[in-house]
C-alpha cells in the first residue's frame, strides 16, 4: 500500500511538472490570441489604423494599471474589452485570471507584431 501512495503521489508530481511546461501556452501567444481575435476581429481592427492609439506604442507609455484601467472602462471610442476579454478561449482555456490576461496581452506587445 505505500508504495502504491508513493506511485500515485509521484505521478501526480510529475503530471503537474508535465502539464505546466511542456503543454502550457507563453503568456505571449495567449496575448497574441488576445490581440488577433478580440471583439470577433481582434484589436488590431481598430488600434492598428490612424488616428487611434498604436497598442505597440501605447503600452510603453501607460502603467500597467492605466492599461487595466482602459481595458475594464473603455475610454473615449474605445469599449469596455475586460469581460470579452475574459470570454475568449484561450484565456478561459488556459485558466487565466484578469491580472494574467492582461499580463498576456501586455507580453505580447512589448514583443511586437511578428
Amino acid at each position: 500500500m505505500k508504495i502504491n501512495q508513493s506511485l500515485k503521489g509521484m505521478l501526480l508530481v510529475a503530471g503537474v511538472v508535465f502539464a505546466g511546461s511542456a503543454f502550457a501556452e507563453e503568456p505571449a501567444e495567449i496575448g497574441k490570441k488576445i490581440y488577433e481575435r478580440a471583439f470577433g476581429r481582434g484589436c488590431g481592427t481598430c488600434h492598428d489604423v490612424q488616428p487611434n492609439p498604436n497598442l505597440f506604442e501605447s503600452v510603453n507609455k501607460l502603467s500597467k494599471e492605466e492599461f487595466t484601467g482602459v481595458l475594464v472602462n473603455g475610454r473615449n471610442a474605445m469599449p469596455k474589452a475586460m469581460d470579452q476579454i475574459m470570454a475568449m478561449g484561450p484565456v478561459k482555456s488556459a485558466g487565466l485570471t484578469q491580472d494574467q490576461a492582461v499580463d498576456a496581452l501586455i507580453a505580447f506587445l512589448k514583443a511586437g507584431k511578428k
